[in-house]
């Protein structure tokens, strides 16, 4: 695929952007969006691997990209966003695809527009067992370990060079990671750079993870949706962002709902095989 062409929307909770290949009409029309502390440009090497000629909008979400970065109080605002921009484009998407927190936002925007995605894919989506929306539990622990993320880069170079080797970026197959690297950094004003989210706004992100119970909107989905998953941590084991929040039987709650589990992979599987979740997102 060509370079993308980048957007700035002005959304009612602060301007997003977003990147865009090819044209509408031209082949299957494709959503991405990404997942926490991620941004649109982690998606590039799944895109290359996306039949020829098929148009593609892949948005930095609210707080994770090149304009607003506020800090987060409640899921509503990213998917809000979000959900004001693919009104605005007026494009019928063919194929929605949202991972981790992306999964739960894009059933957000399908919800509130039910004829702009003919079908939905959920990566490992962020989607609790529904007792936890009934009883939120804390995540300070979470948001917390987040928060205190290393800020302050060299570059794209040195930032690839400290994750290559640590878990989980070691799983991701290292041209994603150097996209990862790449496009998620911004100059500080002082001859460095700084994370495009910052952690305070990506901790505000983890924090407030329970604010918008997703399964009344689940209820109202009747486009067919396919759910990705990986294993999900093993009960006793110590905390890992690379297992899945998605419960098994997710799927099974959608009118129109299909189960695809890839115990080779883990939470971040865009990242580990971009070819093989393409294939799956555009043919499985």
């Amino acid at each position: 695929m060509t370079q993308p062409q980048d957007h700035h929307f002005p959304s009612s909770h602060g301007d997003i952007c977003y990147f865009e290949w090819g044209r509408p009409g031209e082949g299957l029309s494709v959503l991405l969006l990404h997942a926490t502390g991620f941004h649109a440009r982690c998606w590039d090497k799944l895109v290359d691997a996306f039949p020829q000629g098929t148009h593609v909008v892949a948005v930095d979400q609210l707080g994770h990209g090149r304009i607003a970065r506020p800090e987060i109080t409640d899921w509503a605002m990213i998917a809000g966003a979000t959900t004001e921009l693919v009104e605005s484009l007026g494009i019928s998407f063919d194929i929605g695809v949202g991972h981790s927190m992306g999964g739960h936002c894009l059933v957000q925007v399908a919800a509130a527009l039910p004829d702009a995605i003919r079908k939905l894919v959920l990566v490992d989506p962020v989607i609790m067992p529904r007792e936890a929306y009934q009883r939120p539990s804390d995540f300070s622990a979470t948001s917390e370990m987040v928060g205190k993320r290393r800020n302050s880069w060299e570059g794209p170079d040195a930032m690839f060079d400290r994750f290559r080797d640590r878990h989980p970026y070691s799983l991701w197959d290292p041209a994603v990671l150097r996209d990862y690297c790449e496009y998620g950094l911004l100059p500080d004003g002082a001859g460095g750079f700084e994370l495009a989210c910052p952690p305070k706004t990506e901790a505000s992100v983890y924090a407030t993870s329970l604010t918008v119970d997703p399964w009344p909107l689940i209820e109202t989905i009747g486009q067919p949706v396919t759910v990705l998953r990986a294993p999900q941590i093993a009960p006793g084991k110590t905390f890992d962002f690379a297992g899945s929040p998605t419960p098994p039987t997710l799927a099974d709650s959608f009118a129109d709902g299909t189960d695809i589990y890839l115990p080779d992979l883990t939470h971040f599987m865009p990242m580990q095989d971009p070819r093989r979740i393409a294939d799956l997102i555009i043919f499985g």
